[in-house]
């Protein structure tokens, strides 16, 4: 029996750092856009607004791609119950990598005008739809093979991989924005796109290596796959996906809000300078990795719900002082402001992969998450900088931002409160080796 739990332990130890390596690499993706959108794009690709309308304009792009995700995550969620959640990986993992370094290819506005921001877009749009589909896969794969009483702190792994590449995200642009201004507009914003092709290779490495899902494998084996997973789950388990996406909502928002709408707030609205922004939030970013593991293996101890509630509870209530450390205009307190709000959204979101598989039964896990969660970062978190931005731009403050932020956040809250676990996640086979090899 040890030697079983022993093999389950290493099998459950490799697939939770090849998701969390490969979330990574799709992260880094998403949050390079992200940045740039803020930093940037508003300049490059709608020079003919000024500066707010730009930055409108540009996080409508990011948006734009949000909306995408659904649809993604309904295509790799029926696949990934039909045929096996590690296919989807390699699929989402090559989709997401090329499209983002066509993005750093891409002619700017002066070189060849309206064509620039149509090419960014359906390149935007792509990335939505490969990023849609990774999540559901890389949270299952870890959550999945994991045994029971760790679920929680393997599945938070793939959320790891969030604050890693924002760490390596905002650090490249940190770095290239030491350039002169000339040479970072140029050409310098491009680089973060284009490396982004050996983070592929490397990602790509891990997750063939990877065995299938033990609770897919069980699907299969006991031939209980249903022919229209995402038809099934949204006519019988309509409820759970419900819950899913007010919980995974509030995380999401505050993530959007205090990480990427807060650069374009403090360098354009606060006048705090740009490399000031980007140092807090690699700070944030660093300590947001430390916090994952730690209230991750909390709930294992304590419970999902518990951890879950205090997340949504405390972004909610810091809401209103993450802006006034915002505007204190110093590294002390923008990283103070950003480590504040990495508390709350930490405690959520190392819950969250766990939390929402235990709502699905495996014949229709991939497709009943990857729906929850692509409606909420999707949907209604994708619009979350465009709204930030639009509140700000129309009140000439914060507050409304704020509020904003704590409504969603209390969304939440009552909805972890009011939901029930089922606990349907089953026990990992103790034989990995045994298990069918993907390709």
């Amino acid at each position: 029996m040890g030697t079983q739990t022993a093999s389950q332990m290493a099998t459950a130890r490799k697939t939770a750092i090849a998701s969390l390596i490969g979330t990574c690499i799709e992260w880094y993706d998403f949050y390079i856009y992200g940045t740039a959108a803020a930093l940037v794009f508003s300049t490059l690709f709608f020079p003919s607004y000024d500066a707010t309308v730009g930055t409108m304009l540009s996080f409508a792009t990011f948006a734009i791609g949000a909306l995408m995700r659904p649809l993604g995550g309904l295509i790799c969620g029926h696949y990934g119950d039909k045929v096996g959640r590690k296919s989807m990986l390699v699929i989402t993992l090559l989709g997401m990598g090329l499209v983002t370094f066509l993005i750093g290819l891409l002619p700017t506005y002066n070189q060849v005008g309206i064509i620039a921001p149509i090419l960014l877009i359906i390149l935007r749009m792509l990335q939505g739809v490969a990023f849609g589909g990774e999540w559901g896969g890389a949270v299952l794969m870890a959550v999945e093979h994991a045994p029971k009483e760790k679920k929680g702190f393997f599945g938070s792994f793939p959320h790891m991989g969030s604050p890693i590449a924002l760490f390596l995200s905002t650090g490249t642009f940190a770095l290239l924005a030491l350039l002169p201004k000339e040479d970072f507009m140029s050409w310098g914003w491009r680089v973060p796109f284009l490396l982004s092709a050996l983070l592929v290779v490397v990602g790509l490495v891990l997750r063939l290596q990877l065995f299938e899902s033990p609770d897919f494998q069980k699907v299969l084996d006991s031939d209980k796959v249903v022919e229209r997973p995402v038809v099934e789950v949204f006519r019988k388990h309509w409820w759970q996906i419900v819950i899913g996406v007010c919980v995974a909502v509030g995380p999401i928002v505050a993530f959007y809000v205090q990480t990427l709408f807060v650069v374009s707030y403090a360098t354009q609205s606060a006048g705090i300078g740009r490399d000031v922004v980007l140092k807090a939030v690699l700070i944030g970013s660093a300590v947001e990795l430390v916090l994952l593991g730690v209230f991750a293996w909390l709930s294992d101890i304590i419970g999902r719900k518990p951890v879950a509630l205090f997340g949504a509870g405390f972004t909610a209530v810091t809401a209103y002082p993450f802006f006034l450390l915002v505007d204190g205009g110093t590294l002390a307190s923008v990283s103070a402001a950003v480590c504040l709000a990495m508390v709350g959204i930490s405690a959520i979101y190392a819950v969250l992969p766990a939390y929402l598989a235990d709502l699905f039964e495996p014949h229709v896990r991939y497709s009943g998450i990857s729906a929850s969660f692509t409606i909420a970062s999707g949907v209604l978190g994708g619009f979350t900088p465009a709204i930030a931005t639009a509140l700000y731009a129309w009140s000439q403050s914060s507050v409304p931002v704020a509020v904003y932020l704590g409504i969603i956040s209390l969304v939440s809250f009552f909805a972890v409160l009011g939901a029930k676990q089922r606990g349907l996640m089953s026990q990992a086979p103790s034989q990995p080796s045994t298990l069918r090899s993907v390709n």
